[in-house]
């Protein structure tokens, strides 16, 4: 199509106050949000009820459907992120100011020919998806985590602390993945698996760590799955991320920024002290980030079994260790040893997740605490990656089992649970 005519952008403007006029006469209240169908009706209606000075007569129908289809997206969607929204191979779309967007497609990085007119076009689209999340950001609070209605992920930074201009980021809400997904994927070995579902089911308290993005989250709803369906399980989250599908007795909490004023703040630690008083079968705390990772390792230490927490970490040594850090930002004078001791006697097994260079997201290792030492923490592997003859792990080995059995076996037998000892042994 070649370019629109002169006066495209002046009509779409009037276009658009024009439907506001119609829909004040047809008594609609403007919050009130109207569905694309009934939008795309109510704007035909306008083009053709315009008056003749706000038509342009070289418009074709071509354009015509053009500009109400543009109107469309401006007014009820996101504008130039409308088709990247609906792709479904992209997990993540990333803007950096009005004429950078790029999306993470299989694992990898690629810009878009996507752009917006300007800064109050990318503005007024931020603005549109804060007001779904229920958030606002103003110049004091430049900065904005919120998740939409359909599970995505939403970051905002705002001038003058993102230079580019406003930045967003939307971590899309993909396809609910089951057991079967991964392992066909080549995220996770079959036994893995059956080992993971297992150590579910049986109380085991568990740490999944790994870096930005390698699907830590999305694996925390999978096993959530292999929770009976008669256990009372309580979610506590930064932003709402979890999806726990077809689940009856699920109690999801979030935490709460301060006001404008600074008051009303709800922690995710104050969160954890109140999740131990409502009588929980399970805990899962979307990500430690602070003083609350005392208050996690302790509901572990008495008789809270079979938590799940995800930790940013590139290693399960590392994973450990920063949960030891977190707990000495609990205000709590507590001499380094106790803490290491206590993570070490409440953990009892770390997955750990990796995105290789060509893009997958896979269990890199499965790795039980066996204790600590004057060095650090003793660490088990009993599954991982077998690695190539140069010594590097690749994206291609197989997660395999060790040869080294769990040291929680009497949970196994404790929920009645019958695990075959081939599950461990080491592949010939």
């Amino acid at each position: 199509m070649p370019e629109p005519p002169v006066g495209y952008q002046q009509l779409k403007r009037k276009l658009k106050a024009r439907l506001a006029e119609l829909l004040e006469g047809n008594g609609t209240e403007r919050h009130i949000r109207l569905d694309r169908e009934s939008l795309t009706l109510q704007l035909r209606q306008a083009l053709r009820t315009a008056p003749a000075e706000l038509k342009l007569p070289a418009l074709s129908p071509e354009y015509q459907e053009q500009i109400i289809r543009e109107l469309a997206e401006e007014i009820v969607g996101v504008g130039p992120l409308e088709l990247l929204m609906d792709d479904p191979e992209i997990s993540e779309i990333m803007v950096n100011g009005p004429s950078e967007v790029f999306v993470e497609r299989h694992g990898r990085l690629e810009r878009t020919t996507a752009a917006f007119r300007d800064t109050e076009h990318l503005m007024s689209v931020i603005e549109r998806l804060l007001d779904r999340a229920g958030v606002t950001v103003t110049e004091s609070e430049p900065c904005a985590d919120a998740s939409l209605p359909d599970g995505s992920r939403l970051n905002v930074v705002l001038p003058p602390i993102a230079l580019n201009g406003p930045t967003l980021t939307i971590r899309r809400k993909l396809k609910q993945l089951t057991v079967e997904d991964i392992i066909a994927l080549g995220s996770v070995s079959a036994k893995a698996a059956q080992f993971l579902e297992v150590c579910v089911k049986a109380h085991v308290n568990m740490v999944i760590a790994g870096g930005t993005s390698t699907g830590k989250t999305t694996l925390v709803s999978i096993l959530s799955k292999c929770i009976p369906s008669g256990e009372r399980v309580v979610t506590i989250e930064n932003v709402a991320e979890l999806e726990l599908l077809n689940r009856e007795h699920w109690v999801r909490m979030v935490s709460r920024p301060p006001n404008a004023d600074g008051r009303g703040e709800i922690t995710l630690r104050t969160l954890v002290k109140n999740a131990l008083r409502m009588r929980p079968d399970r805990i899962i705390l979307g990500e430690a980030r602070g003083g609350e990772a005392l208050d996690i390792v302790q509901a572990m230490l008495t008789g809270h079994d079979g938590v799940l927490t995800v930790l940013h970490a590139n290693s399960p040594a590392s994973a450990l260790e920063r949960l030891e850090t977190l707990m000495l930002m609990s205000g709590l004078e507590l001499p380094l040893s106790i803490c290491k001791q206590q993570v070490a006697s409440a953990v009892e097994l770390v997955v750990q997740l990796s995105r290789f260079p060509n893009g997958s997201r896979r269990i890199e290792q499965i790795v039980q605490v066996a204790g600590v030492s004057p060095e650090g923490f003793l660490i088990e592997p009993l599954f991982e990656i077998n690695e190539t003859v140069e010594g590097h792990k690749a994206a291609k080995g197989v997660l395999e089992a060790t040869g080294t059995a769990p040291r929680f076996t009497k949970k196994f037998v404790r929920y009645n649970l019958e695990v075959s000892p081939e599950l461990f042994q080491r592949a010939s």
